[in-house]
């Protein structure tokens, strides 16, 4: 939601720009990008009923000029950096209280009958079913035209409360109460529903493509459920916002979940580890990437722990002895403010081996074979590599990309070692070392990896030396 960063912005200048911003976070060592599509009924992408985005063009429904597919570009760039693209859609916005435009296509418009007004907000009533149908369609079309890696949410279903406003939607719980008689189990049953369908959608169209939801932190406090986490008296998705996030995991319906724990280890009454031990705990044998509050780094105005440069790299390390699959950092502007320099501090330390994304069995648990005929030629720059591309394994897939990893002699090789990882090529078969040094010996494997990342046996150990000007096998 970073990007564009002004809404003048020529194309190219816009392509300039998000290609650094992938530069940037492949340099600070992260393998995803979560990449806003759909701000308010509008679209980042040219397959699309809906009008162009006011942050993309300036004003909703025009187009770019000269004109080019945004989405198409982001994610060809992201897959040449080894990066996961995912696309994050905003389900309920149509209007925003910031638009200062919108176009005669804009849903809101099309069909005013669905919409809900809300704080200065145009939304969507989820309990009228072809909104439901609408949203599903909307999101489908997207997995369907573009070769994204997943399909992202994040917390706005029904709105956060706000001072004087009511959810005006007594109608639609006349119309179509579907057995309910209490207004907030019906609400949840409406984002149940959706969260549903648009599993079965996606799953029918792309079973191995990862869909996930990025809900508040918090889904009840154990003082209303006991099931709920050691939290008092905190806002929660279940009562406030109408969405049981717990059950979306529980049911299967979401592949991840990352709920946003953007609260510091000190902050009484929402504290970070309670939270991420509850998740951990809550997670149904799905995938768990900790929401980081990237954003709160060095405001200490309402919470004195987040000017302390380590609570962030504290909450990395808290988060991965509990297990959990990974982080999802917000916001990629709080990324790149580097506050108190703890993106630094993560780069040196923390993030300082590549890391390969966790696997998703209940997707895909059949590795690549391993590629042929690993050989080495010693180039004015390095060391190259070269291989031959693996047969097709029993599901028929090929390498999505490889790992290079390279061992000292004396080492015994462990498999999959990420201390070891030299690289990794996402174009063709072959990699240049162009640190390796003369008079000194190297044992290289290479393994190939698919598109949901189970990685296949190594093929090696290759043992070279640089000696005299020559490559001589040991």
């Amino acid at each position: 939601m970073d990007w564009p960063s002004s809404k003048n912005l020529l194309p190219e200048e816009q392509q300039e720009e998000f290609s650094e911003l992938l530069d940037f976070h492949k340099r600070v060592g992260m393998n995803a990008v979560f990449v806003q599509v759909r701000a308010a009924g509008d679209a980042f992408y040219a397959k699309s009923p809906e009008p162009w985005s006011e942050w993309l063009t300036g004003v909703q429904g025009r187009k770019p000029e000269p004109m080019w597919d945004p989405l198409d570009f982001m994610i060809t760039e992201a897959h040449k950096r080894g990066l996961e693209f995912h696309a994050w859609l905003n389900l309920n916005r149509l209007v925003h209280k910031s638009s200062k435009s919108v176009s005669a296509d804009n849903i809101s418009r099309l069909h005013p009958e669905w919409i809900l007004s809300y704080d200065g907000y145009k939304l969507f009533d989820f309990g009228i079913p072809e909104v439901r149908k609408f949203i599903t369609d909307m999101t489908v079309n997207v997995a369907r035209n573009y070769d994204v890696d997943g399909i992202h949410f994040d917390d706005y279903f029904y709105p956060y409360a706000a001072p004087g406003q009511v959810i005006q939607d007594d109608a639609t719980f006349r119309k179509y109460p579907d057995g309910y008689t209490n207004k907030a189990d019906w609400r949840r049953h409406n984002v149940d529903l959706l969260v549903k369908q648009i599993h079965d959608a996606l799953e029918a169209l792309n079973p191995r493509l990862k869909f996930g939801i990025s809900p508040f932190g918090v889904w009840r406090n154990k003082d209303r459920d006991a099931e709920g986490s050691k939290t008092f008296g905190a806002l929660a998705s279940y009562d406030d916002l109408f969405a049981d996030s717990r059950r979306w995991v529980k049911e299967g319906w979401i592949d991840y979940i990352a709920p946003q724990v953007y609260f510091s280890s000190g902050f009484n009454r929402v504290p970070y580890k309670n939270l991420v031990d509850w998740w951990t705990e809550n997670r149904f044998d799905r995938h768990l990437y900790i929401g980081m509050g990237a954003y709160r780094v060095g405001y200490k105005d309402k919470d004195s722990h987040w000017s302390n440069p380590a609570e962030i790299p504290n909450q990395v390390r808290y988060f991965r002895d509990s297990e959990a699959d990974g982080s999802i950092f917000f916001s990629s502007r709080s990324l790149r403010a580097n506050s108190l320099g703890f993106v630094d501090s993560l780069r040196r330390d923390l993030f300082k081996y590549p890391a390969l994304i966790p696997t998703m069995p209940w997707k895909d648990k059949i590795p690549p074979l391993s590629p042929k005929s690993l050989k080495a030629t010693l180039l004015s720059r390095g060391i190259e590599l070269t291989w031959e591309q693996p047969d097709a394994a029993a599901d028929g897939d090929k390498a999505w990309y490889y790992v290079i990893y390279r061992f000292p002699p004396e080492e015994k090789a462990t498999a999959h070692d990420p201390r070891r990882i030299l690289g990794m090529c996402y174009e063709g078969e072959k990699f240049v070392d162009m640190t390796a040094e003369a008079g000194k010996r190297y044992v290289y494997y290479v393994t190939a990896v698919d598109r949901l990342h189970n990685e296949g046996r190594p093929i090696g150990p290759l043992r070279v030396e640089v000696h005299d000007q020559k490559l001589v096998r040991f």
